[in-house]
């Protein structure tokens, strides 16, 4: 399974890996036809954000590996900075 990541962030220099994090808040919105998630992580004042097409258990506690990238959302005219995950996976 490291391979996989490993991979993937020799690609895409922009990628970056989380190993066992935990997770403080798991948020899930309908948008549509897909399940908005969002997930704040001990030690992180950013954001993680990633769709799904179905609600998830809540991740709420628990440890997770993570790869994603930073983006930027502009709201309201403001800039926020938020990580867009690309792979999730319990610890």
């Amino acid at each position: 399974m490291k391979s996989d990541v490993n991979k993937l962030l020799k690609k895409n220099e922009q990628l970056n890996q989380l190993d066992s994090v935990k997770v403080i808040s798991h948020v899930q919105r309908e948008s549509g036809d897909w399940f908005q998630h969002t997930l704040m992580l001990d030690g992180y004042d950013v954001p993680f954000k990633y769709k799904r097409t179905k609600k998830y258990r809540s991740l709420e506690g628990a440890s997770v590996n993570l790869t994603y990238y930073p983006q930027t959302e502009k709201v309201a005219g403001m800039e926020f900075e938020s990580m867009k995950v690309v792979r999730i996976r319990r610890s």
